[in-house]
């Protein structure tokens, strides 16, 4: 399995439109670890936001620093999925975790979000974290099984919009 974590760019706003529009099309309204890639009207806009809070001098001061990166199939440069690194939490944030990523519908059940959380792993660990701390939904059972094989161990459960979900730390 090749694919690589890249920055969005500019030269990657049709492949980018693409991917978001699959989720739209599977009724998937939120797109998790895209920084809100599922609420833009512009995708200049978009890329400008997550270019801006990935530097500690232009972060939105409501939000962490924060490294967004798609992952690219590197045999065809396709988007398969999103993935984003919160460097800390803030109080909004302390129940969401780290990261979080969504893979395209049609991608789904080939283990390129465990291999996208494996080389986010590696990058935290670049970058000088020692954990990171993932939620999710107890009823999602592929993200479940892609935090638990990457060294995911639970460490709290909480109730989120009625919902119960646990928070797991993969230690670095």
């Amino acid at each position: 399995m090749n694919i690589k974590l890249v920055r969005p760019t500019i030269e990657l706003k049709s492949e980018a439109l693409d991917y978001r529009q699959e989720h739209f099309d599977n009724n998937e309204l939120i797109i998790n670890g895209s920084e809100l890639f599922d609420k833009i009207n512009s995708y200049e806009e978009w890329l400008e936001k997550v270019n801006n809070n990935s530097k500690i001098e232009t972060v939105d001061p409501n939000w962490v620093l924060t490294d967004t990166f798609f992952a690219i199939r590197e045999e065809d440069n396709k988007i398969i999925g999103i993935i984003d690194l919160r460097h800390t939490l803030n109080e909004f944030l302390k129940d969401f975790g780290n990261s979080g990523y969504s893979v395209r519908p049609s991608e789904r059940k080939k283990g390129y979000a465990t291999e996208m959380l494996r080389l986010l792993i590696k990058y935290a660990k670049e970058i000088g974290l020692t954990e990171l701390h993932l939620s999710v939904e107890r009823d999602n059972t592929p993200s479940i099984k892609t935090i638990v094989k990457n060294g995911g161990k639970i460490e709290k459960s909480f109730a989120f919009e009625g919902k119960l979900a646990d928070i797991y730390l993969i230690r670095l």
